[in-house]
């Protein structure tokens, strides 16, 4: 059994201890300083001394003018006192000063020594939920996505980013849950095909008695098969390219773009007895890539000239608010239910019972269609009802110049 391997984070926690005690040391001894330095100046000043030596000067003074006349000794003796008064105080200071940068010191070691280790304490603190968002990252795989962070506790930056997370690993795990399901999907639709083809050639080639004319049957099979699996593979490939965020977006004329899509489509539904009409606003823009909407609007037209009977009709409505644009493509055919209308855009869905030939038919039509529409920033919805035809409409942002 292979070991997790956690990510430690002794590393980032012993380097914030240490950038803690620096600043607090930092800030503290520079307090000290000022201390010391205002202290050391007010105290070679002297003032005690100074004063000391005039009130004894005034003293003595007045003795010696009681006991002498002799000026000259009056001086002397002033000068001896003031010279000792000043050097005691001196020596006074000096002690002070001597005593205060010895206590300051090792004072400040000590809190050195101790904001280490408080500064260990919080960051430890301050550390531990990302140790945790650390410990959950590590447990999480590609195949289980179900681990969750919830952090909890304050609201702050911490727990966001423990939130954030948790909001990645939701899509993630809507992300692979939709690959995984796509991926049955494709290969339950490429496996019926294939199977269809292994078995008739399988028949043919396996009885030696096998007639050109069952030949030639098997062939037409394994013909439609081929078809059905080619439609659905150039689908796959349309839709993984719709998937992509970097297709080019630029303003269009939307209205160009129908224009050119239902004068397409005019022969097909000539040649299936369908009448095939467009009311439209000129001048609707958009941004988006001109190529693609051209494709879901094909993939409706084709979908809605398929369904409708001999002499029905399609009609193309366009227009657009202040804010929208929508192209709308109405059929008179046989409609929904409305349990198909929950389902019509999923992938690989036929629409069995609907009167829709299903040769050639990968089921992805409306899944590409949505998709296009969707990474235009729009949507695209569906009214309908069994017997009175579908609407299919897709809702665009409306370009408007700056």
């Amino acid at each position: 059994m292979k070991t997790q391997r956690s990510i430690p984070l002794s590393g980032l926690r012993i380097r914030l201890a240490f950038l803690y005690s620096i600043l607090l040391f930092g800030l503290a001894s520079l307090g000290v300083g000022i201390i010391y330095l205002s202290l050391s100046v007010s105290l070679s000043d002297e003032p005690m001394s100074r004063d000391a030596a005039f009130q004894i000067l005034g003293d003595e003074l007045g003795q010696l003018a009681d006991i002498t006349t002799e000026e000259e000794n009056s001086f002397n003796l002033v000068e001896q006192r003031q010279t000792q008064l000043v050097g005691f105080e001196q020596a006074v200071n000096q002690r002070a000063l001597d005593q205060l940068r010895s206590y300051s010191g090792w004072s400040l070691l000590a809190l050195f020594a101790s904001s280490m280790l408080i500064g260990w304490y919080v960051s430890g603190l301050v550390l531990r939920p990302i140790g945790r968002i650390t410990s959950v990252a590590q447990e999480i795989q590609a195949t289980d996505l179900s681990r969750r962070i919830e952090l909890g506790g304050p609201a702050d930056e911490l727990r966001d980013l423990g939130d954030t997370f948790d909001q990645m690993l939701d899509r993630l795990d809507q992300a692979f849950e939709g690959q995984r399901h796509f991926i049955q999907e494709t290969s339950h639709e490429l496996r019926n095909p294939l199977a269809v083809i292994r078995a008739n050639l399988d028949v043919v080639l396996g009885d030696p008695n096998t007639t050109l004319e069952e030949f030639r049957l098997s062939g037409e099979v394994a013909s439609r098969a081929a078809i059905r699996m080619s439609a659905l593979v150039d689908d796959l490939l349309l839709l993984a390219y719709h998937e992509r965020r970097d297709t080019h977006r630029e303003p269009i004329l939307l209205s160009q773009v129908i224009a050119e899509t239902v004068e397409d489509f005019s022969a097909f539904a000539k040649r299936n007895n369908a009448v095939l009409t467009i009311d439209m606003t000129p001048e609707i823009k958009v941004i988006g890539d001109a190529a693609a909407l051209r494709r879901a609007l094909a993939n409706l037209l084709s979908n809605a000239i398929r369904v409708v009977s001999s002499g029905g009709e399609v009609r193309v409505l366009v227009g657009q608010d202040t804010e929208q644009v929508w192209v709308s493509v109405e059929d008179n055919g046989p409609g929904l239910s409305a349990e198909d209308l929950d389902r019509v855009f999923q992938r690989f869905w036929k629409g069995q019972g609907t009167g829709v030939k299903e040769s050639g038919r990968s089921g992805l039509g409306l899944a590409i269609v949505r998709q296009i529409v969707e990474g235009h920033g729009g949507q695209v919805t569906v009214r309908s009802q069994l017997g009175s035809g579908a609407t299919f409409t897709i809702w665009l942002p409306r370009y408007i110049a700056a």
